[in-house]
């Protein structure tokens, strides 16, 4: 596992990580992987990270459905940032004739990114393409 050593894990054993569109390019979300996450990711060609909340590996998509197939994993220049080039799954729209968005988000959106500042206050961009409480609606 030489690879993972070239890693620069923080203090806590964890790197940032970010999910982007592979076709797209947009940035859907931003994470943390710890070297078990990243090993698992590399042999699932699935999504994996740790959260920091549960204090455990977290598959995305485990609880949505909305799981990540991952097409390259890239290293930044400082060796300190994770890139994940995926395709998000999962989600089926209804039937409204515009293209098909996935969802990456909790929130039930595309992006995690959908606020924007302007004006001296944050505006959601983007529209919620799900209800979260389907989404994670409990058993």
């Amino acid at each position: 596992m030489n690879w993972l050593n070239e890693v620069k894990w923080d203090e806590h054993g964890l790197v940032p990580a970010i999910a982007q569109e592979a076709v797209s390019n947009d940035v859907l979300m931003f994470a943390w992987m710890n070297r078990e996450a990243l090993q698992k990711t590399a042999e699932l060609g699935e999504a994996v990270y740790f959260s920091r909340s549960r204090k455990r590996l977290w598959h995305k998509g485990e609880e949505s459905g909305h799981r990540q197939k991952v097409h390259e994993i890239r290293l930044d220049c400082d060796n300190d940032v994770i890139l994940l080039k995926v395709t998000q799954l999962g989600h089926e729209p209804a039937n409204t004739g515009s293209p098909a968005q996935s969802i990456a988000c909790h929130t039930g959106r595309h992006s995690c990114f959908f606020s924007l500042y302007k004006d001296g206050a944050w505006h959601a961009t983007e529209p919620v393409l799900k209800d979260p409480a389907v989404i994670y609606k409990k058993p």
